[in-house]
């Protein structure tokens, strides 16, 4: 007869034996000890260490996917507005992702004002997310189809909070712009200056500086988004982030994916150990939040204002983005 422990789920099983681990642990930094994949990935972040329970257990998780047919029209929702000075900054391989991270000396900060913020978010560091396959990569996905990588551009409420660290813990503490990459022939001339770096980066660890990046000129050319309340993606996932989709992918090329996917989790020492790629949190419930968008769906094609993308329904259709 089989015991009923034998039969215990093996998330269950598997998180039993990581409390055991926690005393064992407790002088050992926990940005260690979550991965992609296998009993450190994302079935198992809010078991491995108890500050992270929001991971298994929130109902404001992100990322989410987006189905264009339940968004609800916001007429209050107006245009984002990002400052469009340039920045300097550091690309890093954090052995997690390719991460910007703006210079905290400047002077020149940018801010993200406008749409559903009543705040002024300062842009804080810029992540990316992608797959080591066309067909995976994103976070978000759109009625189901998941795009080669994601742009996440991270701000943090600098009228209440001093810095990042203490906004991403609050209430109205961070905002994400999320960008969706295609596939495409030419290149976001600004994703190229992240990219044309990547061949220095290549293990955990390895830092370059980059010069006089635009965020403003990253973006693509839509005033239009979609807007939830959301978790940052990677643990303590704190449910203290105003997502932000915008309504077009940017582009990038076979070549800048196949940079990507050239780098490795792992310090030189050790080779690597494992590609970077397929770094994305799976999709999480909605839980019955709202996603808003500033698209009116109910705009007549005599109407001036009438916008043929955009007339019943969003830019990004499944049917449109789904290999043939």
């Amino acid at each position: 007869m089989i015991s009923s422990v034998a039969m215990l789920p093996s998330i269950l099983a598997v998180g039993i034996f990581l409390q055991t681990l926690i005393p064992v642990l407790s002088t050992v930094s926990w940005e260690d000890w979550w991965t992609y994949d296998g009993i450190s990935g994302p079935a198992f972040w809010g078991l491995i260490n108890p500050e992270w329970s929001l991971c298994n257990k929130g109902r404001r998780q992100s990322p989410v996917n987006l189905d264009p047919e339940k968004l609800l029209y916001d007429p209050n929702l107006t245009e984002l507005h990002v400052d469009r000075q340039r920045v300097d900054g550091m690309i890093c391989n954090t052995g997690h992702s390719v991460m910007f991270y703006l210079e905290n000396g400047t002077k020149n900060h940018i801010n993200i004002t406008g749409g559903p913020l009543s705040y002024k978010y300062q842009v804080y560091e810029i992540h990316i997310h992608y797959g080591q396959q066309d067909e995976m990569g994103s976070e978000h996905s759109i009625n189901g189809y998941s795009f080669p990588a994601e742009l996440q551009i991270f701000s943090f409420n600098s009228q209440l909070f001093a810095n990042y660290s203490d906004a991403v813990q609050r209430s109205h503490g961070i905002v994400v712009l999320s960008l969706l990459l295609q596939l495409g022939d030419l290149s976001n001339p600004e994703l190229r200056i992240l990219t044309d770096h990547l061949d220095m980066i290549k293990y955990s660890g390895d830092e370059v500086p980059v010069k006089r990046l635009s965020v403003a000129d990253l973006l693509p050319a839509t005033h239009y988004y979609m807007t939830y309340d959301g978790s940052t993606t990677v643990p303590a996932c704190h449910e203290t982030v105003t997502w932000l989709i915008l309504n077009k992918p940017i582009y990038i090329t076979k070549q800048q994916l196949y940079s990507l996917r050239g780098l490795m989790q792992g310090s030189k020492k050790n080779q690597g150990i494992a590609p970077l790629g397929n770094n994305f949190r799976p999709p999480q419930p909605l839980h019955n939040r709202l996603v808003r968008t500033n698209i009116d769906f109910n705009l007549r094609k005599d109407d001036e204002k009438y916008c043929p993308s955009m007339h019943k329904d969003v830019y990004y259709k499944a049917n449109d983005w789904k290999p043939h």
